[in-house]
């Protein structure tokens, strides 16, 4: 078994950590910050990870022998060998969780539904505690939201032409002022431009009812 052992988790040197997911941070003991690294452990820990595709929340990982006795642990707990992992089961359904863990190689399992973990070791092999009630309702497959392209979204049409609406109605309110103030022979047009800025204001009124619908809409439907 290839173990290597540093006072703190900050000693250990990032070239040699070769699992992504997890940091050595995460891995070290909660109470003292020691870090033994069990490789054979850990690169079963990293399968199980890109197995179920999604995170795991480590809530004990090593534990030093001082740290071990403080919080009650066996006296030869697998946290002592870095060959155990107390894994949190919020983002994970725990039926899927044991079946992957057991695929990868875990041995030792122990249930603590009250607390809502599972932990698992490299053996031998055992269990203790009872297993998760079965889930009512299992856990929907993680897929992106979906969302507009772009060039087709109601949301930036409505908000473009409310854009450009708006532009053009303040464009024609200084054209009159000008015209009003400085072009007497053009009289006549003012009346033409008073129109044609309200036409603006209601096609500008009209892309913000648009935004404002196309945004309820898809939040309706969960689109974010």
């Amino acid at each position: 078994m290839t173990t290597t052992f540093y006072d703190h988790w900050r000693e250990a040197p990032k070239a040699a950590w070769r699992w992504p997911n997890f940091s050595p941070a995460e891995i070290a003991c909660r109470g003292t910050g020691k870090l033994l690294i069990n490789e054979p452990a850990l690169d079963k820990l990293q399968a199980l990870r890109d197995q179920l595709g999604k995170p795991l929340i480590v809530r004990s990982a090593y534990r030093s022998p001082e740290h071990n006795r403080t919080v009650g642990g066996a006296t030869r707990s697998k946290h002592m060998d870095g060959a155990a992992f107390d894994i949190a089961m919020a983002n994970h359904d725990p039926v899927a969780f044991e079946a992957a863990a057991r695929e990868v190689g875990f041995l030792g399992f122990g249930f603590y539904p009250r607390s809502g973990f599972i932990h698992v070791d490299l053996g031998p092999a055992r269990q203790w505690g009872e297993r998760f009630p079965v889930r009512a309702t299992a856990f929907a497959a993680e897929t992106p939201p979906a969302r507009e392209v772009l060039a087709d979204s109601r949301t930036m049409k409505g908000g473009g032409a409310a854009g450009v609406a708006t532009l053009g109605a303040a464009g024609v309110e200084v054209a009159q002022q000008v015209l009003a103030e400085t072009q007497s022979a053009v009289l006549p047009l003012v009346p033409y431009l008073d129109t044609l800025r309200w036409v603006f204001i209601v096609v500008a009124l009209g892309g913000i009812a648009v935004t404002i619908y196309a945004r309820l809409d898809d939040w309706r439907r969960g689109r974010r």
